[in-house]
């Protein structure tokens, strides 16, 4: 359903740093870079799927109330490795690992990066 996502920054080289080590755990990799946007995907993907961009219109980016990037792990060993080092690269905590009450196997872990942008881990699979 969804082709790709964009999330603001106003410092690229603290959100790569942020997000190099916060979706490594999730298998997603920095496949592209410039000057004002950088692109993560999956290794067998052929596209980007995540940009964390500079805005176009050279504003200052801003945080969207209620909004959130959830991303899909493949354990819940991922799910925690991610939080770790959300937190160890400068994120902050909107929600340690553990189960919540959506359904039986729904493990996240949320958080916030260094711009204030909601991303939260998820794994759906049992234990």
């Amino acid at each position: 359903m969804l082709l790709y996502v964009t999330i603001g920054t106003n410092d690229l080289e603290r959100a790569r740093i942020f997000y190099d080590a916060a979706l490594a755990p999730l298998g997603l990799k920095r496949r592209k870079q410039d000057d004002v946007e950088i692109g993560y995907g999956a290794g067998h993907d052929t596209r980007c799927r995540l940009w964390v961009v500079t805005p176009y219109d050279q504003n200052a980016a801003t945080i969207g109330n209620g909004s959130m990037v959830a991303l899909d792990a493949e354990s819940r060993a991922d799910v925690d490795a991610f939080y770790e080092a959300a937190l160890a690269h400068g994120g902050t905590d909107e929600g340690a690992p553990g189960l919540r009450p959506f359904h039986a196997n729904f493990y996240a872990a949320y958080v916030r990066d260094p711009d204030g942008n909601k991303l939260s881990a998820v794994c759906e699979r049992p234990e």
